[in-house]
């Protein structure tokens, strides 16, 4: 009952999920009540999953990475809501609430499902997961070559270079635009895709998959297109700072790729 418990509060976290994208899309949600309300009901049936866990197992739920991973989850999420009661912080959620649901996801996947019911449902979801994560990072190189340009158009007015070429690079507004907007989608992709691609790697291999080094990479990579968002949609990151902060996301990704095909036929030697 534990796992179907936690479960239970990963769906609900997924609430607060939907009202991050909505927010990096449109830089405003409507639904930031209703997911704060799944998400502090998602609280306590966590909690109630960690106790019967704890009391099933004589012990607390911390012996390896998936019991790890849902009880940070836990502790970060009462600290938000402690936070956002005491100081209304509640852009913090376009922070907390992905990463609550994604920890808590990896640790409700400890315990095995049954496989595929077919082999076409398990293609079709695993090509899913594939073309949202090239989505995700088309739309993370379109967000890095705004990014060149921008930095480059800034260095042009700074220093009053005049140049036929450079001049006809759009105006900074315009390219930090294309750089919010290339950037909101990139995260919406790219995360639906981490999803849909540790759902299809549970269900095919258990829980070997997390222990592979490119999971961690593809993880850590989500993680740091979480800040660049966080740090765009709160902190009010725009300009060099966002730009920078691109180009170094894209700099995982490609590490990332490198990892999962790029570096695959060396490994295999």
């Amino acid at each position: 009952m534990g796992i179907f418990w936690l479960r239970v509060a990963t769906a609900l976290y997924a609430v607060g999920l939907i009202h991050a994208i909505i927010m990096v899309l449109r830089r405003n949600s409507v639904v930031f009540r209703v997911a704060l309300g799944a998400f502090c009901v998602g609280i306590i049936l966590h909690m109630v999953a960690t106790v019967e866990l704890a009391t099933s197992m004589g012990r607390l739920p911390l012996d390896n990475f998936y019991e790890t991973s849902s009880m940070c989850a836990l502790i970060i999420g009462v600290l938000f809501l402690l936070v956002y009661w005491r100081y209304q912080f509640a852009s913090l959620s376009v922070f907390i609430f992905p990463l609550v649901f994604l920890m808590t996801e990896v640790g409700a996947t400890e315990i095995p499902v049954h496989t595929w019911p077919n082999a076409n449902i398990r293609d079709a979801w695993l090509l899913m997961h594939i073309l949202m994560i090239l989505l995700g990072y088309a739309a993370l190189l379109l967000t890095a070559l705004a990014s060149v340009f921008y930095l480059i158009q800034e260095r042009r007015l700074k220093n009053k270079r005049p140049g036929k070429i450079l001049e006809r690079l759009p105006p900074l507004g315009t390219l930090d635009n294309i750089i919010s907007n290339a950037m909101g989608f990139g995260f919406v992709f790219i995360t639906l895709g981490t999803i849909a691609g540790s759902t299809w790697a549970f269900i095919e291999s258990g829980t070997r998959w997390i222990g592979e080094p490119a999971v961690a990479i593809s993880l850590a990579t989500w993680l740091f297109y979480l800040v660049m968002v966080f740090l765009r949609a709160s902190a009010g990151w725009r300009g060099r700072k966002a730009a920078v902060m691109a180009l170094s996301v894209l700099g995982f990704a490609v590490i990332t790729w490198a990892a999962h095909v790029g570096l695959r036929p060396l490994l295999a030697r």
